[in-house]
Formats: C-alpha cells, structure tokens, sequence
C-alpha cells in the first residue's frame, strides 16, 4: 500500500515514524529540504520537494499510483487544495485532511465530496474532547472507550501504600471488587503483557478494561477519591484552549484561562464571555498563586512549549490541585516524563495519529478491519477493536484451547450489547464485538492475533 504524507511537522513525522514502520511505502512532501533529508535518513521512505497543493509536485511524488494521501500541513486551504488537486490526477486515492479552523468545520463535513475529502480531523477539537472527558470523569490519568461507549480502557498509577502494591493479578479481584482485567503494565518505561502471576508494584502505570460503573467501582474499593470538577484553570490561550473552554461552559463548569499575549486575550474576551480571561505569564508561581491555582478542582497546561506546560502542572501538583492534565507535543514518548508528576498526559498528535491509523488500516483491509484503535502505553501496546465475523478463525473455542501470538490479550467481548471479561473457558463468537491488546504485535486484522 502506497502512502503520501503532505507535510513534515508534527503529526507528519509521527505518521512517517509510524507508517514506516509497518511497512507501507511512504512518500512525505515538504518545502523544508534540510526535514526531508533528515526524514529520509532515519526512515525508509522517499521523499519529493515541493508544495503539496501543486499537480507538478503531486505528479513527482507518485500520486497516480498511490492508495492514500494525508494532507497533514499547517495550513488548512492547502490542505483542501492537495485533497482536491490529488483526487483530479487520480480518482481512486482515498485523501485525509487536517482541518483545525473551526469556522471550516460545519462546509467540510458537509461538503466532502466537493472537497474530495475521505476523512477530516481536527487535532485541536479531539484533543478538546479528550480532556474534557477526563474532567467529566476524574480518577484516572486516561481514559479510551470502545464498543459505543460501553467498555473503557483506564491508565492508573500505583502509589506507594496502593492495596494494589505487591498484589499478584490473579488475586486482585477481592481488592477491586470490580469485573475488571488489568490488560498491559509499563513498568520501568517498558510495556509488559501480564500474566496471572504477575505482581504489580509501586510507580507500575497499569492499563484497566472494565465497564465504566465497574471502573468507577474499582477507584472507591481501592481509596481513590475522585470529586465533581466545578472550576478549571487553564495554561494558554490557543485554538485547544477555545475548543476546551466551550466544551466545559456547556456543562456549566467554570473556565479561568491565563494567556501572556495582550491581543490573544482580547479575542478570548470576545470567543468566550463566560470564561475569565486573565492577561499574565503563568510561568510566574506568584501570579498562579494570585489567581488561586490551590482551590481549582483542576488545572490543564496547554501553551505551545512543552517545558512550560511541565513546569506548571507540576506547580499545580505541589499547590494540591486534584487534577492536572499536561499537553506534551515534543516530549511525549521520552521516559524522563514518566517520572514526573504530571497528572494525565495527552498529546494531540497521539490522538490524530490513532484517528488515522484506524483509517489505514481499514482501508488495507476491506474485511474485518478494527472499528477503533488507540495507542496505550506511551505508544508501546494498542488496543483495537473488531467485529467477529464468520471467517474468524477459532470461533465457538474455549479460549484456554487458543495459540494465540506472544503478547496477545482479549481484553474484552461483548455479546448482544453487554460486555464480559473474559476467562479461559468464554468463546468468541460471530457477531460479538472484541477489544484486543497487543504488546508489539500490529494487528491489521481480527486473524492476525492467532498463531
């Protein structure tokens, strides 16, 4: 399968890493030639100079020939032109485009087929939502739902004195009283697939499949107290912030949102009436301290320098803020992170990129492609969900009688809308809905996770 990744920034060269990786043909456009050169040496991809919205450079990059263009620049008009230039020079090209102006949202969706579109996305309003369902449900530090919402995916960290510390899995279930399966641990900043006898541990980040009352369970049976959010501070006044903000005035939750810019904040005044906006560096303890970053029920750094965006939640951590969520754009996947206390940690290029791979690999394969995938982990495991179909290998099988690959786990089936965790003696069945974690293992389709 034959891939052009319109534009090296960010999400681009996480697609690149990712794409390549898997072996697909990647070809990446961009004007920067010193970014191609450097791409093309740590990757096996080939790379074309030139403006993306171009016929002459699309024509150079193989686009007749190719099955998906991602146009993944910072501009959303030449993302549409690509899209639409692309679509013309060949019209089975399946094109995803990066849409991150608001005021564009309502015409693209609307207008697929004019703009040649397959699929948009918008990294600023998912990452908005992202968060904002970490707020509506605070306990853990992420949070993926599958199955329409009626199975989630938690990461939990075990603090010392946790009645999770020094328990083996298998004898964890009089702890949580909870039907849920702790499905990956990364530990020492390497995933692991546990068995039964494996022993959590104090700094462990666990990965929880459960449904959401049977999480919610799980927090209260091991003390996590969680509370309802009524006020959130908020680091950063960019488009995430606006989207952020929206989101949370909806439910009537109270935004204060702290941006160095004078004219920034002037159009915050005018986008957001019911937020406080509040003109300041919020690297300054004693301004976050003035603004009462100690009685927010939560505090999310969103400017665009990841050193910032550290340095403030771990102030807001120190100050006994209940709930920190961090933006990390840069330094996401590095392991020094992993030991700060950063609260929950989410990157909106991991959060486009498993928007995307989903829709690779679906149209890779037509038949028994996952409906939802999100990468876990730190980028290490994936949960993916499928659909069982009646050419699914080992159907009506004990799954205790299964050879499954290495690092392989059914995490969860649903059947007629009701989820199970499962055990040795549950079967998959046509027609049921599994969620599947993998520990360096890709999985394309549902057979791939036999042996």
């Amino acid at each position: 399968m034959k891939i052009i990744i319109a534009g090296n920034g960010k999400i681009g060269e996480t697609l690149t890493r990712q794409l390549s990786r898997e072996g697909y043909g990647i070809t990446v456009i961009d004007t920067d030639r010193a970014a191609l050169q450097n791409e093309a040496e740590r990757f096996d991809v080939i790379t074309c100079e030139g403006n993306c919205a171009s016929a002459a450079t699309l024509r150079e990059s193989g686009v007749a020939s190719a099955d998906l263009l991602i146009a993944a620049t910072g501009s959303d008009e030449i993302n549409l032109l690509c899209c639409m230039t692309a679509k013309s020079l060949n019209p089975n090209i399946h094109t995803i485009a990066r849409i991150k102006n608001a005021e564009y949202n309502e015409q693209v969706y609307g207008m697929k087929d004019i703009f040649a579109i397959s699929l948009a996305f918008n990294p600023e309003l998912q990452t908005a939502v992202e968060i904002d369902r970490l707020i509506r449900y605070p306990g853990f530090l992420k949070r993926d739902t599958f199955t329409k919402g009626r199975v989630e995916i938690v990461e939990l960290k075990i603090d010392e004195g946790s009645p999770l510390d020094g328990k083996m899995l298998m004898d964890i279930h009089s702890t949580v009283n909870a039907d849920v399966l702790v499905c990956a641990v990364l530990r020492g900043g390497e995933a692991i697939a546990p068995s039964g006898r494996f022993t959590l541990q104090a700094g462990d980040r666990i990965f929880v499949t459960g449904s959401a009352d049977n999480l919610s369970k799980m927090l209260k049976s091991i003390g996590v107290v969680t509370h309802k959010v009524k006020d959130v501070m908020i680091i950063g006044g960019g488009r995430l912030s606006v989207y952020l903000a929206n989101l949370l005035s909806r439910r009537h939750i109270g935004v204060k949102i702290i941006e160095k810019d004078v004219e920034i904040c002037r159009k915050l005044a005018e986008k957001l009436p019911d937020a406080d906006i509040v003109c300041g560096d919020a690297s300054v303890p004693e301004l976050l301290d003035s603004e009462g970053i100690n009685s927010c029920d939560a505090g999310v750094s969103l400017t665009g320098l990841d050193e910032i965006n550290i340095v403030v939640s771990l102030y807001a951590k120190a100050a006994g803020v209940p709930q920190t969520i961090t933006k990390l754009g840069r330094l996401d996947g590095t392991g020094i992170i992993q030991e700060l206390a950063l609260g929950s940690v989410i990157s909106p290029k991991r959060v486009s990129c498993d928007t995307i791979l989903r829709y690779v690999r679906a149209v890779k394969n037509q038949t028994g492609a996952a409906a939802s995938l999100y990468s876990i982990a730190d980028g290490q495991a994936e949960a993916t969900e499928f659909a069982v179909g009646e050419n699914t290998r080992n159907l009506d099988t004990p799954l205790r009688q299964i050879r499954f690959k290495k690092n392989v786990l059914v995490a969860c089936i649903t059947r007629n809308g009701e989820p199970r965790i499962p055990n040795g003696d549950s079967e998959i069945k046509a027609g049921d809905t599994v969620i599947i974690v993998s520990v360096g293992n890709r999985l394309t389709q549902l057979n791939d996770i036999f042996d």
